[in-house]
């Protein structure tokens, strides 16, 4: 049976000091390596663990390179026989956005697990050691697969997650469809299945990260126009995400150059900036919906899909 789980560290706030411990906010993220934050954990110096710098990020400055290295030495050891699961430490800032880009590419069969923390490395009562090992419990359980994040000791689907608030420990929920387990000391209560999907392959994003789609996101909201549209076409953005109000509605002066857009050969898909709901009833060819994916998740697939030729 396979016994190693492999860490692969890029940086954020599990990886932040502070001058202070009592200080949770005043921190540089990504100051320590993976292997050191590994070596100050009693409970993982027993277990077969391997460990890989990857990045050192902030992740709000997450960019498209990371996200394919990233990808690629998740692939690698994925498909080693004696790897059963796959670590990845990251700041929470964009965390969904890199769980549903590594579940769409690899969909793996074996647990890609994203974890973090809310306060840095040095703070008194720092939740990151704690997750790290939740998410190794989650790498090493039998039957699990698929790209999740383990946060405060519940684990979330790539596809469900988000980041729901700026600073509690517990900063992460899955919306409507609830979180697939929880880690209660050392063991999983599953309540749904893991996630499962067809993998579009490391060939979708083998391109120099340079020359992928740009695709941005615009939003919809009271006194909106349509001069960012008309101006990011005029400037050749590839594709638009439009994070509408509601249940996908448009302000009546955004729409327009939305369809202008569209018309001129930019794909747009179209969201709710809600952070919970799907769009439900919308059959708009020309402004299609992007059902239950969130705008980030959006513009991930588009980006995706115009890599492939596909839109």
């Amino acid at each position: 049976m396979p016994s190693t789980v492999v860490i692969l560290g890029t940086g954020g706030t599990i990886a932040g000091t502070a001058a202070n411990p009592a200080d949770n906010v005043g921190y540089t993220a990504a100051q320590r390596g993976v292997a050191e934050l590994l070596a100050a954990i009693p409970a993982l110096q027993s277990q077969a663990i391997e460990s890989e710098q990857v990045a050192q990020l902030d992740s709000k400055d997450m960019d498209h390179a990371t996200w394919q290295r990233l990808a690629q030495r998740a692939a690698h050891h994925l498909a080693r026989p004696e790897v059963c699961g796959v670590v990845v430490t990251h700041g929470t800032d964009t965390m969904e956005e890199t769980a549903w880009f590594l579940q769409r590419v690899l969909a793996p069969g074996k647990p890609l697990v994203l974890t973090g923390a809310m306060r840095p490395a040095t703070a008194l009562q720092t939740d990151g050691p704690q997750n790290i090992v939740d998410a190794v419990t989650v790498a090493r359980e039998a039957g699990a697969c698929g790209v999740v994040v383990v946060m405060g000791g519940q684990v979330h689907a790539a596809q469900d997650v988000r980041k729901v608030h700026s600073y509690r420990i517990d900063a992460f929920s899955s919306g409507d469809a609830g979180p697939i387990a929880r880690v209660e000391e050392g063991r999983l209560r599953r309540h749904r299945t893991w996630p499962v999907g067809s993998a579009l392959g490391l060939a979708r994003i083998v391109f120099e990260p340079a020359s992928w789609p740009r695709v941005e996101i615009v939003i919809s909201h009271a006194g909106a126009g349509g001069a960012l549209v008309d101006a990011l076409v005029a400037g050749g953005v590839h594709g638009l995400v439009v994070a509408a109000t509601g249940n996908g509605s448009l302000h009546q002066a955004l729409e327009p150059a939305l369809r202008r857009a569209a018309t001129a050969g930019v794909p747009v898909m179209r969201c709710t900036r809600c952070a919970s709901g799907a769009l439900v009833g919308h059959f708009d060819v020309v402004l299609p919906a992007a059902a239950t994916l969130s705008p980030w998740q959006a513009r991930i697939e588009l980006m995706l899909s115009l890599l492939a030729g596909g839109a």
